[in-house]
């Protein structure tokens, strides 16, 4: 009887549990390896987006101020319309600034038709990708939108008081020292000329990151004069926390901290904000002539206060 070729060939048998578990455990491991890699490429892109977001934000005010001379308002009041507004036209937005109706009118910027129209838009270039976005609609003051970019109110804080320069405060004590107001390059009610950066543009800035707040949280609400810039008195991602000394604010996650919170207290109203971001380790931010810089948490207080002030006589230095 013919014995067929193939009758003593063994088979191969199937895959044990125990080798399938390896194989999977492996799979888990290099996934594992892997997935921070995806998540620091992913980073590094939303922070290439976000500095050139910046830049276009801070070309539209070079822009502007080819136009008249002089930067946009940092705000005429808390409500009336800011530079936000101003530079619209200078983003490719033109069809919401010929929209926003009662600049410098008091409340403008929570009107009804503002909101609908204007305000209770997001504009894509002024918002970090890395930022957890909060959307209007109930999760925002008055359903406004919230945005990731502020101007440089200087090295003190903003306030109504009559110790005020322009609404900006004269001295401010923070967590980091006792400061004296050193100019700006935003004000209230008061555009300035770049001529008036006697510091250098180079050496002085004009926007920063901020963080957009969630629940009714005022930080990021930068349609609102006060939210609308920083101030150098807090280091980036200050731990101390932002002075908001107003109801609209919570710390709950992920929100950053701030003092004050949750209570309108003293009089009069001083608040103080932080350049912020969720990027690792820093902030993006923009000088007065056009550059952009990724600036640590690490940066000397010395060397931020010198950078938030225009007229102050003083160098940053290295950073």
């Amino acid at each position: 009887m013919a014995i067929s070729p193939h009758a003593h060939r063994l088979s191969r048998p199937a895959f044990t549990l125990i080798e399938l578990l390896v194989v999977i455990a492996i799979i888990a491991i290099l996934i594992g390896l892997l997935l921070p890699a995806v998540q620091k490429v992913r980073e590094a892109a939303a922070r290439i987006k976000c500095q050139n977001n910046l830049k276009q934000v801070a070309l539209a005010m070079h822009n502007y101020h080819d136009s008249v001379n002089k930067l946009p308002d940092g705000g005429i009041d808390h409500l009336s319309g800011n530079w936000q507004v101003t530079i619209l036209p200078y983003v490719e937005q033109m069809a919401l600034f010929q929209l926003y109706s009662g600049y410098g009118v008091s409340q403008s910027v929570i009107s009804s038709a503002n909101i609908t129209n204007v305000t209770g838009k997001q504009i894509p270039i002024c918002v970090c990708p890395s930022d957890i976005p909060a959307l209007p609609g109930g999760q925002t003051y008055q359903k406004c939108s919230y945005h990731n970019y502020a101007v440089n109110f200087g090295n003190t804080a903003v306030s109504d008081a009559s110790s005020a320069v322009m609404g900006i405060q004269s001295s401010y004590t923070s967590a980091n020292g006792s400061f004296t107001y050193g100019g700006s390059p935003f004000r209230f009610n008061n555009p300035q000329s770049l001529i008036n950066i006697t510091d250098g543009t180079s050496s002085t800035l004009m926007l920063a990151e901020v963080i957009q707040g969630q629940g009714v949280d005022v930080r990021g609400y930068t349609w609102w004069g006060d939210a609308g810039g920083i101030e150098t008195s807090l280091l980036p991602n200050d731990p101390s926390g932002d002075n908001v000394n107003h109801s609209y604010c919570t710390t709950a996650a992920p929100n950053p901290p701030a003092q004050n919170c949750g209570t309108q207290t003293g009089s009069p109203v001083i608040r103080a904000f932080a350049a912020r971001s969720r990027h690792s380790q820093g902030v993006n931010v923009a000088l007065c002539d056009g550059s952009i810089r990724f600036v640590t948490n690490s940066i000397t207080i010395s060397t931020w206060q010198a950078l938030g002030t225009s007229q102050g006589g003083d160098i940053p230095g290295n950073y």
